[in-house]
C-alpha cells in the first residue's frame, strides 16, 4: 500500500461545497420557521440552534472517539484525498483487508467523515451568524461574542486537524474536546447577550465554579484520550485498594504519543490508575462547589433561580450516574455519551448565570445606554 499524505487539499472546494449547501438547508428551515418573527427574535433563534448544534458536535465528536473513528480516514480534510469514503472506496477496501480490526473501515470512515461535515456545518452557521450580528446595530456585546466565535472556529479547525495529523495525539485531542467547549460558551454568552436577560444576583460565584468544571472536563478529556477510563475497576476503591500504586510524573505528561512514554517505552498501568484517581478526587471538589452554587441559588426564592438550581443539580446527578456506570458498567457507550452531553450542559448553564451574575454597575450601564438611544431616537 502506497503512503497516505496526512493533509491534502485536493478536496477542499468539494468539502466546501458540502458545507455550505448543509448549512443553507439548515438556514432555510430556520428562516421558514421565523419568517413571522421580529429581527430580534430571528437573530436568537438563529443563535439558539448554532449553539444546539455545537452542542451536538461535541457530543458526536465523543462518538468518534469512542468508536476509535479518529483515523478512520487517516488524511486532513478529506478521505484518501477524497471529499467522501465513496469516492475513496478503494482505499479503505485495502486498509481494511489489511487490517481487519485496524483504524480504518468503512464504518468508522463514515462516522469520521460525517463529524467533519457537521463542523463545517456548524462552521458555516457561526459565520452567518457573525454577519447577521455585524449589520444590526442594536446587537451590542453579541456581535462581538459572534467575531469570537467565529475566530475560534478556526482554531478548533487545526485541533481537528493536528488530532488526525498527529495520531491521537493525548494534548491534542483533549485540547480538541476543550475548543469545543469554549466554542459552546462563546454561542451561550452570545445568546444571552441577545436575550438581554434580568441579571441574577444568586448567581454570584458562577464563573469560579465554571472555571473548576472546566478544569474538570480537562481530566475527564485526558482519562478519555489516554484510554484510562476502567485503570480503577470498582468505586469507590481503586481496584480494591483505597490508595493505589501510581505514576503521577508520567500519566501528567502532556508532551507524548498515545501510550508511549517518551524514551522510557510505553505508558505504565500505574500511569493509568494515576489519571483515574485525580479524575476522581478532583471530582469531589467539583461536586462541593456545584452544591454551593446551587444551595445559594435555590435560597434566592426566586423562580428562575430555583429552576437553575434544580437544574445543576440535576445536571451533577447525571454526572455521577454516568461517571459510574463507566466504571462498573466497563464503559457503555451510553453511559459515556450522556457523560460527554452532561459535561456540554454544564458548561451551557454555567455561562447563563456567568452572564446574569454580571456588576451592577454593568448592568447599570446597559440601562443608560438604552435611555440614550431611546432619547436619540
Amino acid at each position: 500500500m502506497q503512503a497516505v499524505p496526512t493533509v491534502d487539499f485536493a478536496p477542499a472546494i468539494e468539502l466546501l461545497a458540502v458545507a455550505s449547501l448543509s448549512a443553507a438547508g439548515v438556514l432555510a428551515v430556520w428562516w421558514w420557521r421565523q419568517r413571522r418573527a421580529g429581527h430580534g427574535d430571528r437573530r436568537i433563534a438563529l443563535a439558539a440552534l448554532a449553539a444546539f448544534l455545537t452542542a451536538d458536535l461535541i457530543v458526536f465528536g465523543a462518538f468518534t472517539r469512542l468508536t476509535d473513528s479518529g483515523l478512520g480516514c487517516p488524511d486532513w480534510p478529506g478521505c484518501y484525498g477524497a471529499a467522501s469514503p465513496w469516492g475513496a472506496s478503494a482505499h479503505i477496501d485495502a486498509a481494511e483487508r489489511a487490517q481487519p480490526a485496524g483504524p480504518v473501515t468503512v464504518t468508522k470512515a463514515w462516522i469520521e467523515m460525517i463529524h467533519r461535515y457537521l463542523a463545517m456545518t456548524v462552521g458555516a452557521l457561526i459565520l452567518a451568524l457573525a454577519v447577521v450580528l455585524g449589520r444590526a446595530r442594536a446587537s451590542g456585546p453579541a456581535s462581538a461574542f459572534a467575531w469570537a466565535a467565529l475566530a475560534w472556529v478556526l482554531v478548533q479547525g487545526l485541533f481537528g486537524k493536528y488530532t488526525v495529523t498527529l495520531k491521537l495525539y493525548p494534548a491534542v485531542v483533549t485540547a480538541h474536546l476543550l475548543g469545543g467547549m469554549v466554542l459552546l460558551g462563546l454561542l451561550m454568552a452570545q445568546l444571552e447577550a441577545l436575550r438581554q436577560a434580568p441579571r441574577l444576583a444568586a448567581a454570584r460565584g458562577a464563573a469560579w465554579v465554571l472555571a473548576l468544571v472546566a478544569a474538570q472536563i480537562a481530566l475527564g478529556g485526558w482519562v478519555s484520550s489516554n484510554y484510562a477510563v476502567l485503570a480503577c475497576r470498582g468505586f469507590p476503591l481503586c481496584n480494591g485498594e483505597w490508595w493505589p500504586p501510581a505514576d503521577y510524573a508520567v500519566g501528567f505528561t502532556l508532551l507524548r504519543q498515545l501510550g508511549r512514554a517518551g524514551s522510557e517505552g510505553y505508558v505504565s498501568f500505574e500511569a493509568l490508575v494515576a489519571i483515574q484517581i485525580v479524575h476522581r478526587l478532583f471530582a469531589a471538589v467539583v461536586v462541593v462547589a456545584v452544591l454551593a452554587l446551587a444551595w445559594r441559588l435555590w435560597r434566592d426564592r426566586g423562580e428562575v433561580a430555583r429552576r437553575a438550581a434544580a437544574m445543576l443539580v440535576g445536571l451533577l446527578m447525571l454526572q455521577l450516574l454516568s461517571g459510574l456506570s463507566n466504571v462498573l458498567l466497563d464503559w457503555p457507550m451510553l453511559a459515556a455519551l450522556l457523560h460527554t452531553t452532561g459535561a456540554a450542559c454544564f458548561v451551557a448553564l454555567l455561562v447563563v448565570l456567568v452572564m446574569r451574575a454580571r456588576p451592577r454597575r454593568a448592568a447599570a450601564t446597559a440601562v443608560i445606554e438604552g435611555a440614550l438611544r431611546r432619547h436619540h431616537a
